[in-house]
């Protein structure tokens, strides 16, 4: 069976009332019925972007995940709490068709300024040419229907772990919503809410791994369709977790992100 083209179905389409109605590649892995955090928190900075406008760059976003996001419907609102010359903040909050508050995120962002030529380390991003296809890292999902795995094209670098533990993985995901071109960070969320289910230390058969927020910082918008991800997790006996992950596009790193994890092993 061939994998959808990322390019044929969008995470979202948008109905006549504005809410945002899941799609195929927007359903989790842990329930049939709700959505991946990464294609809702691509919303949550559309809403945020929108209501700064284009001349400031989105360089922070923390998302508190509060509740299920179902795919029968959202609705995404964002407010200005701070705008000044250099820098604008927001806050944002996403309930369902019930009006229930499932998510609330905050968001900076910052001028643009050409301020030419400027000391910066260069770091390297993984090597994209001679990487291999390979399975998507969660290997399981607790539902049969097609969701957000089968949607995303997934490469490894070359002699990369594609296993338990700290891993790299090249993603290359669907659009935000037909007809409209996403932003550059808009299109960084899906990866970036990927860290838990990228670096796992065991299977989902034998420990769950689901993140409670996501925060992302980025220093450079992306530029290039694959982006990459390079994350580990860690895991305590406590049933708390982290995930950190150093998210590149194929001219060099763009960013981090940050989960927190609450463990539960299979029932």
């Amino acid at each position: 069976m061939l994998k959808p083209d990322p390019s044929e179905q969008t995470y979202f389409h948008i109905r006549a009332d504005g809410a945002f109605i899941g799609n195929d590649p927007a359903r989790g892995p842990w329930s049939a019925d709700h959505c991946h955090a990464g294609p809702v928190s691509g919303l949550i900075v559309r809403a945020a972007e929108t209501e700064v406008g284009p001349e400031k760059m989105l360089t922070r976003l923390t998302v508190d995940l509060l509740r299920p996001l179902p795919l029968s419907g959202l609705r995404v609102a964002a407010e200005t709490t701070r705008h000044t010359k250099t820098l604008a903040t927001t806050r944002v909050t996403v309930h369902d068709l019930d009006d229930t508050l499932c998510a609330t995120a905050t968001t900076m962002h910052m001028a643009r300024r050409d301020l030419g030529p400027v000391p910066n380390v260069s770091l390297p991003a993984p090597l994209l040419d001679d990487a291999v296809t390979g399975p998507f890292p969660i290997g399981e999902v607790r539902h049969g229907l097609p969701g957000f795995a089968n949607h995303s094209d997934i490469l490894y670098p070359k002699g990369g772990n594609q296993k338990a533990g700290p891993k790299t993985v090249w993603m290359r995901t669907p659009p935000l919503l037909e007809g409209e071109a996403q932003s550059p960070i808009q299109s960084l969320c899906p990866l970036a809410d990927c860290g838990n289910g990228i670096s796992w230390n065991a299977p989902t058969s034998q420990m769950g791994f689901m993140n409670t927020d996501l925060t992302v910082q980025i220093h450079r918008e992306p530029v290039s369709d694959w982006l990459a991800s390079q994350s580990v997790s860690h895991w305590q006996s406590s049933g708390i977790g982290m995930s950190q992950s150093v998210l590149f596009d194929t001219e060099g790193p763009v960013g981090t992100a940050l989960q927190t994890l609450v463990l539960f092993p299979p029932a």
